[in-house]
């Protein structure tokens, strides 16, 4: 299990490299496409199917066509620029160290000792019943409602986002719009 683990990660890392490096538009697109693809079988081995499938739908399907539909609009290369800055570098070398420095002190992954596993809040047990006006079942609770706002947030943000490319992609006929309001063809 840990050679596939380490193989992933190795193949995202080379991935993100490639997509750094590479400056045809849709060379980008389909390795972006891998990468969500590798994403998702990450998911998979940290047991999140939901987040996996989510991944693979949004990530290599809906975004991918998305993409190459924009590219159809726009050029096929990226422009080269013209001078180097290192301050993106500088913020993403930051970050990361960042997020690896506040995850140092954390339990490790499915770890019996994990404070959510040894100190689980009793009064949610005992309010969940009255707070989810009946369910009987703490988990059917936590999946029937509190979820329900992370899956209606993330449904909001997924329909934000396409109606704005809709908007993005979209044909502005300008001058044929007083001719079709006055009912002539145009010649």
């Amino acid at each position: 299990m840990n050679f596939v683990v380490f193989a992933i990660l190795a193949l995202l890392a080379i991935t993100a490299v490639a997509i750094a490096k590479l400056r045809e538009l849709w060379a980008v697109i389909m390795f972006t496409g891998i990468y969500s693809f590798l994403s998702a079988s990450w998911m998979i081995i940290l047991d999140a199917p939901d987040v996996a499938f989510t991944e693979a739908a949004v990530g290599a399907g809906i975004s991918t066509v998305l993409m190459l539909s924009t590219m159809a609009l726009t050029g096929k290369a990226e422009e080269i620029p013209r001078k180097k800055s290192l301050v993106p570098l500088f913020v993403v070398l930051v970050t990361g160290a960042t997020l690896v420095y506040g995850t140092l002190d954390m339990p490790h992954f499915g770890s019996p000792d994990a404070p959510v596993q040894v100190y689980p809040d009793p009064s949610f047990v005992e309010r969940s019943e009255a707070d989810m006006h009946g369910l009987p079942n703490v988990v059917t609770a936590l999946l029937a409602s509190y979820r329900g706002y992370d899956t209606l947030g993330e449904t909001t943000v997924v329909l934000t986002a396409g109606i704005a490319v809709l908007l993005i992609l979209r044909r502005n006929d300008e001058k044929d719009e007083p001719t079709r309001l006055a009912g002539n063809k145009t010649p």
